[in-house]
């Protein structure tokens, strides 16, 4: 099995081209799915982000009011340091172990839909192709601004948090440029998943596997067959 990340910027179009992949058959892990449900109530995170942010972040409901923390933190480097330091190491550590399960079933490939794949890093060395959705920050901005009932001020503001979308097209092997039409969007995604799907990286991955599985086995049957061989005096 091998991994292809979708990235970008907010608003660029990740989440077009995930369902894309999606409705192909391919499994795809949100991140940003990930990053809801880890702070629903009661969780660990929702914990902490009540104890540093106050009640004030908090809905009648007690889910986390989104807007009121989202407005903190994107006009705030520090509080959004402080969040991600919250919630950074749980989506990456659910991320891994979704991966692991689905190592066992048989996918040849799976798609990770990370916005902040470049600004964390975490990941890169385990992802074998990545995807940046981009747009022209206008545009950008325009979607940002309808979908989330933003003023100019705060979308400029969450666009800005990120790392510039001309960087991140620079550091990904496929670029899908999502300023026209969603069925140009969707035909660029299927061009990308049929390379993948022609792809033998798995085999290979697969391959590198079992020797390195055969590797450690053989090693300790040798270490097994020593330590029989020693005098008794010196076994545990």
């Amino acid at each position: 099995m091998f991994i292809v990340a979708v990235t970008g910027g907010i608003a660029s179009g990740k989440s077009t081209v995930s369902k894309v992949f999606q409705k192909q058959g391919i499994p795809v892990i949100d991140a940003d799915k990930i990053a809801r449900e880890i702070v629903e109530p009661g969780q660990p995170c929702w914990k902490q982000i009540r104890e540093i942010f106050g009640d004030e972040v908090l809905l009648p409901s007690k889910e986390i009011n989104r807007a009121v923390l989202g407005k903190m933190i994107f006009e705030d480097k520090e509080l959004r340091g402080k969040l991600n330091k919250i919630t950074h190491p749980t989506i990456h550590r659910k991320i891994f172990w979704r991966v692991c399960k689905l190592l066992v079933s048989g996918h040849s490939w799976i798609v990770l839909d990370l916005p902040l794949l470049f600004e964390t890093g975490v990941l890169m060395d385990y992802i074998h192709k990545i995807v940046c959705v981009s747009c022209d920050q206008d545009k950008q901005l325009e979607r940002l601004i309808a979908r989330n009932e933003l003023s100019e001020t705060e979308a400029r503001h969450r666009v800005n948090s990120q790392m510039p979308l001309e960087k991140k097209c620079e550091k990904s092997h496929f670029v899908i440029d999502n300023n026209g039409s969603v069925e140009e969007t969707e035909s660029s995604a299927m061009s990308i998943y049929n390379m993948m799907c022609e792809s033998k990286q798995h085999w290979l991955n697969r391959i590198s596997f079992l020797g390195l599985f055969l590797i450690v086995g053989f090693s300790i049957y040798l270490l097994l067959k020593v330590f029989n061989k020693l005098p008794a005096s010196w076994q545990m």
